[in-house]
Order: structure tokens, then C-alpha cells, then sequence
């Protein structure tokens, strides 16, 4: 299950720097949560960071991105597999 930042949020920027797989961004409002990305930090952590430091409580699970432990794992093996290309200048 990828995790959703609410319209609760109070843009604190906490959150953002906590997450592994940089799925955490300033959207137009409020923060938001690439759900490509997340993995409710499986494979970093045994608890979503970003819920842990959220001061006001307002990152449940998305309900439209529901996904199994495994399908977590999955997506963690893949996004950790992803090489960053570094270009000399």
C-alpha cells in the first residue's frame, strides 16, 4: 500500500527528508506521495517514517494504492535496482 498525505497537512517539511525512496514531494499545495515510489519504507525500516515524524497525523494508507508485504518488497527490489546515471561535464 502506498501512503497519502491529506489536505491536513500543514507543510511542516518533516516528512520529505525522512523517506528512503525519495517519494515525498511539494505538489501545488501540500506535500504529496509518489505511490510509485513508496513502500511504507519496507526494506529501510519497520515503520513508515514519515508517519512517525508527521505532527499532525495525516498520512494513512491510500486506499486506492492497496498492495500486499510482498508486492512492497517487489517494488522496493525494483527501486533499488535503478542505477542513477552520472553525466561528466
Amino acid at each position: 500500500m502506498a501512503l497519502l498525505i491529506t489536505d491536513d497537512c500543514i507543510n511542516c517539511d518533516v516528512c520529505e527528508p525522512e523517506c528512503p525512496n525519495e517519494a515525498i514531494f511539494l505538489g501545488a499545495e501540500i506535500y504529496e506521495i509518489d505511490p510509485n515510489k513508496c513502500t511504507e519504507c519496507v526494506g529501510h525500516f519497520d515503520e513508515p517514517q514519515c508517519v512517525q515524524v508527521c505532527p499532525v497525523a495525516c498520512i494513512p494508507v491510500d486506499p486506492r494504492h492497496r498492495e500486499t508485504q510482498e508486492t512492497l518488497w517487489q517494488k522496493y527490489h525494483r527501486l533499488q535496482s535503478v542505477i542513477p546515471v552520472v553525466v561528466a561535464r
